[in-house]
């Protein structure tokens, strides 16, 4: 069981960050209003907005820590990131968007070897007829199923998705959602997961935090907290009924 722990704070504009949080494996929701951080706090965990401090660690790995004075570059986080919108070169194949990131850095796989071992992924997770179709031929929730298997290749210690249902029509949210709550939970290392829609934390297993401001304001499972949201912008948030 890997336990997790991330503490930020960041500058960044309008929006003054200061964020702690700690798990083990499995997927943590994160919700909050238009500007609160979400977005800002996994690029800082993956290494992408430098912070002004920072204890990021996942198990006895320690990804960056003001305080040791450690930073490790992004490519040596093995941090998977899913950005919003997917991030995947559309002139490229599913399998050759997967492999992508197989033939550089320390893995250095050839060509040959990282398209094998992405078909073989895609297979695993019942996409094996996408493997040959280019990305701009596929659908939303193909899309999402690509950039998923594109983030568990690396074999990551810890997934951040960002919004990852958002851009997908309802029925293909509620196909892509089961998909992706069964393979989190598969993965069986932490996830960080920011929607905003309070039926994908329950299908991921209703742990959540909310934040707003830059701030953690509430934790807990979904239950709990539309049981006895901290403000009105939660209960908002998680459908409470007052």
């Amino acid at each position: 069981m890997s336990r997790w722990r991330v503490s930020v704070q960041l500058a960044l504009g309008a929006l003054d960050l200061r964020v702690d949080l700690e798990g083990e494996d499995g997927p943590l929701a994160l919700m909050g209003p238009n500007g609160s951080g979400k977005t800002t706090l996994l690029r800082a965990i993956a290494g992408a907005v430098p912070a002004a401090h920072a204890e990021v660690s996942v198990g006895s790995r320690v990804l960056e820590s003001t305080s040791r004075g450690v930073r490790r570059p992004i490519e040596e986080r093995r941090i998977g990131y899913v950005p919003q919108g997917y991030g995947l070169f559309p002139h490229l194949s599913a399998a050759a968007n997967i492999a992508f990131g197989l033939t550089t850095g320390r893995r250095g796989l050839s060509r040959h070897e990282a398209l094998e071992r992405a078909t073989a992924l895609l297979t695993e997770l019942g996409c094996g007829p996408l493997a040959d179709r280019r990305v701009d031929q596929l659908s939303g929730g193909e899309r999402q199923r690509v950039a998923l298997a594109r983030a568990l290749v690396l074999e990551p210690e810890l997934l951040l998705l960002d919004e990852p249902l958002a851009a997908l029509d309802p029925t293909n949210r509620r196909r892509v959602r089961g998909f992706l709550a069964d393979h989190l939970r598969s993965f069986g290392r932490p996830s960080l997961v920011v929607t905003h829609d309070p039926k994908d934390v329950e299908a991921l297993g209703g742990r959540l935090a909310i934040m707003d401001a830059g701030r953690v304001v509430q934790q807990g499972t979904l239950a709990e907290i539309r049981s006895s949201p901290a403000t009105e912008m939660v209960a908002e948030l998680v459908g409470a009924c007052g």
